[in-house]
């Protein structure tokens, strides 16, 4: 009967071992038998019904016996057994608390099964890690050859097992093209620890196909263990997480490259003399000495912390975007002119030095074996006397955030300027930028990038415990403090709106993590509870040109659910196209809309609260699959949402306002898309009110951006700017963004004096966030 849950031994099996972990499979004996009930229907266990005969009805005597469950016919068996009893005790017990057909499943060891394997060499004699006084953080990669891990997902499984007895922490990624772990392990198994990753099967070890030999220069050990108490207090990592990925360190490449050809591996010692080499060259002043070019190949917050002497900084807010750099930089460098490469631990320096030769062609590419973390161990191992030639910190992806090498303090505080080693996290969840702050400002601003964020820590309750307080802070306390230190309207009105959803928070964190250069676009939570308070005022349809990652989506379809509520819709229907509360969204990019459609997809089925958050949370771990097909429809609370993938999203627009489909006019446009075409966005909308009604609203995003619109309002764009530029590679590059950002500021301002000037409309411009126009079709 297919309403049982288990209808098969491997079922049953299943299920047993989910209440019985510690048993292995096929250790045991599994065997059922009619449950034992006392006079009111109530199931016994077996040592009430040994301790009291009399209970025994004649249905339960040991005439009925026990049932070996050796095969699926087995199980269905003693399933119409049970059926078949409960049927009976109904017809004869008019009262009786037995609501359900019941078995009793019994588990004995089974006396036949092979002895458990011997532990691993690497096991015999391990002391117990939880007595470990310290822990100690490692590192390391690895890219096997010849196709590298043929099924990743079972690879991650295994890592688990083997590594769950060493009470390891870490964050650690498993793809087709190799490993990647950031860990915290017991000091005293460390060397446990090493052998499992690195012996060969024929000593006892299981690892040796993806780790062993293909990890580039072993495994990368802080010098420096952590005390078990401040670990515990302030750990690093908090569990261990192994996690499938399609790449373990993402850099947009279609087809990946020979990971193995990848210039020449310089050893920390040497790479050392040669950087002393090259500052004396450069001191001296040397015309004819063949400087090599050091690049850094982290992103722009690592490299403001610390960096080496004479190192070039790619300057990149994501590592996918530093091949266009690289090539910017070298396009007139010849060939085989030196090029030294280092980053955190080693990994990233593998893809750009492949990149270099295998892509740009060139030919006297190093790196440094094991990045910074190797460098210091070994400078601290073998050259204590040596002064280090990177200076300030090294940034690491834990919650450390950083080791410190050397007293410079290289970093610039976000929040007064001041110099700092420093580098943190907004306490905000709303926020949690990350930012270099010096430690006056991390303690005033209760760890929060400003007085806006930290008010709404406060008025969350979310207010961290600081140094040298012996108690929790008093919320309310706090809160009159805060009162006289905003600075300005826009940090207090922050401070004193009601919270986003849990799951809006969580789309902000997912956004930061799986596209790291477009974080700054996500509406945000003032912006968003505009959108959804618009929305929820109207009949509750919006038309959304640009999804991004969905957060705005979510914020208008909870609008338009709450409009459907109050429009008293529910007997019509679930909104779509043809009317109702519905909200459709464009968008160009497939991997933008994979993300927005799984954000949505979860909103559908488990709402705004912290379930759904939680659910949402799984998606950073990746991979998220590009969006396929043209569209893909959700509900939620009765409000329809449809993702629509365009090529040309105005082109769309004008076909759905000329055209006589059944589509029913929108209430709102939201137009977050093409910056250099806004106004041909109006006219598609304003020509006429079959897309929007009469009365409906244009809302265009980033019309002040960045506050440039100042600049191109009082001096224009100057383009005797676009000169070949002179300086450093860095003021070239910053020239270069500058550009970028003025030429839109430009078409931005353009765009604003032409749409507050069209008599088809009236115009409110509101500075929130990066500006937002609220256009009302008259």
């Amino acid at each position: 009967d297919n309403e049982y849950a288990c209808m098969s031994l491997k079922a049953l099996k299943q299920t047993i071992h989910e209440f019985f972990r510690r048993l292995k499979k096929s250790t045991y004996i599994l065997s059922a038998s009619l449950p034992i009930l006392d006079e009111d229907g109530n199931v016994l266990t077996s040592e009430e019904g040994d301790n009291d005969d009399d209970q025994n009805t004649n249905e339960n005597d040991s005439s009925f016996g026990t049932w070996r469950l050796e095969t699926d016919e087995d199980v269905q068996n003693a399933f119409l057994q049970a059926e078949q009893f409960y049927q009976r005790h109904q017809e004869e017990n008019e009262s009786t608390s037995m609501k359900r057909p019941t078995l009793v499943i019994h588990v004995t060891k089974d006396p036949d099964a092979p002895p458990p394997p011997p532990p691993p060499p690497y096991l015999v004699g391990m002391p117990d890690p939880l007595t470990s006084p310290t822990m100690t953080m490692l590192s390391f990669y690895a890219f096997p050859p010849d196709g590298g891990i043929s099924d990743p997902e079972s690879t991650a499984d295994q890592l688990k097992r083997l590594w769950r007895p060493f009470r390891a922490l870490g964050r650690v990624y498993v793809a087709k093209e190799g490993v990647n772990a950031q860990m915290s392990v017991p000091t005293n198994v460390l060397t446990n620890f090493l052998q499992c990753c690195t012996v060969k099967p024929e000593e006892g070890g299981e690892l040796s196909h993806v780790l062993g030999t293909y990890m580039e220069n072993g495994i990368n050990i802080d010098p420096i263990p952590v005390d078990m108490e401040e670990s515990q207090a302030k750990p690093a990592f908090k569990n261990l997480h192994i996690r499938v990925r399609s790449q373990i360190v993402a850099d947009g490449f279609a087809t990946p490259l020979d990971w193995q050809s990848a210039g020449y591996d310089m050893p920390p010692l040497e790479w050392h003399q040669k950087l002393k080499e090259a500052r004396e060259a450069n001191e001296r002043g040397v015309d004819n000495a063949p400087l090599p070019i050091v690049l850094d190949c982290r992103n722009d917050y690592e490299t403001q912390v610390g960096k080496f002497e004479l190192a070039e900084p790619l300057d990149t807010e994501n590592f996918r975007d530093s091949w266009d750099v690289l090539k910017d930089r070298l396009k007139d460098v010849p060939k085989d002119a030196p090029v030294m490469t280092y980053c955190t631990g080693g990994i990233r320096c593998v893809k750009v030095n492949a990149y270099l030769t295998q892509e740009m062609g060139m030919t006297n590419v190093s790196r440094l074996a094991g990045g910074i973390i190797s460098y210091d161990r070994t400078l601290n191992e073998q050259a204590p006397a040596e002064e280090s030639m990177f200076k300030g910190v090294n940034y690491v992806f834990d919650s450390r955030m950083g080791r410190r090498i050397t007293d410079d303090q290289l970093g610039t505080c976000y929040t007064c300027g001041s110099k700092t080693h420093l580098v943190s996290n907004c306490k905000n969840e709303n926020c949690h930028r990350r930012m270099v702050q010096c430690e006056n400002c991390d303690d005033s601003l209760l760890g929060t990038c400003s007085e806006g964020c930290k008010g709404r820590v406060v008025n969350a309750g979310m207010v961290p415990k600081r140094k040298g307080e012996a108690t929790n802070n008093d919320v309310d306390e706090t809160r009159q403090e805060s009162d006289e230190v905003y600075t300005n309207v826009d940090d207090y009105s922050s401070g004193y709106s009601s919270s986003s959803p849990s799951l809006f928070r969580q789309i902000e964190l997912n956004t930061a993590a799986l596209l790291p250069s477009g974080a700054h676009m996500v509406s945000g939570a003032m912006q968003g509870s505009l959108l959804k308070m618009l929305a929820s005022q109207t009949s509750g349809r919006v038309l959304e040109i640009g999804s991004f990652t969905g957060y705005a989506t979510a914020c208008f379809l909870e609008g338009a659910a709450i409009a459907g509520e109050l429009g008293e819709r529910k007997e019509a229907g679930i909104g779509g196209r043809e009317g109702g509360p519905f909200v459709l969204s464009l968008e160009r990019d497939r991997r933008a809309l994979g993300i927005a459609s799984a954000h949505i997809k979860v909103m559908s089925e488990l709402g705004l609260d912290e379930d759904a958050a939680e659910e949402a949370s799984k998606l950073a771990d990746g991979p998220i699959v590009d969006f396929e097909g043209d569209s893909v429809s959700f509900t939620y609370k009765g409000a329809g949402c449809e993702f629509l993938r365009v090529n040309d999203a105005l082109a769309t627009v004008e076909e759905m306002a000329s055209s006589q489909s059944q589509l029913a006019p929108f209430d709102i446009a939201f137009v977050d898309a093409d910056k250099t075409r806004l106004m041909d966005y109006v006219d598609a909308l304003a020509s006429n009110d079959r897309l929007l009604k009469k009365g409906g609203l244009i809302i265009v995003d980033n019309v002040l951006w960045k506050g440039l619109v100042l600049d191109a309002n009082n001096n224009g764009y100057d383009s005797s700017d676009e000169t070949s530029p002179t300086g450093s590679n860095e003021e070239k590059a910053l020239l270069k963004k500058n550009r970028r950002a003025r030429k839109l500021a430009m078409k931005m301002h353009q765009f604003n004096s032409e749409v507050v000037r069209d008599e088809r409309v009236e115009v409110v411009m509101m500075p929130i966030r990066d500006g937002l126009s609220l256009i009302r079709k008259r």
